[in-house]
């Protein structure tokens, strides 16, 4: 797992593997309409190349950890944080 990875002219919070993207969306960032709109172009861009995007709010993480580290155990489970096959 690695953090603040430049992908598609953007920083992802996290990056597990090569290809599960991880976005924690805090108020600071992601109150607006045109950060709404910044993260969906940013989603459409990664998932183009390939990249799944999970993407949590704050709240999610810190008062819901289990069904956030639920979802992520099971993406890393059915491969999503490796390239896909060609």
């Amino acid at each position: 797992m690695r953090m603040q990875v430049q992908l598609a002219g953007h920083a992802v919070d996290f990056l597990i593997g090569t290809h599960l993207v991880v976005q924690i969306d805090g108020w600071s960032y992601h109150s607006s309409a045109s950060d709404r709109t910044r993260d969906i172009a940013h989603d459409a861009a990664l998932r183009m190349r390939g990249y799944t995007v999970l993407r949590f709010s704050y709240d999610q993480v810190i008062n819901g950890w289990p069904r956030v580290e639920h979802a992520l155990a099971a993406a890393v489970s059915r491969g999503l944080h490796l390239e896909p096959a060609s």
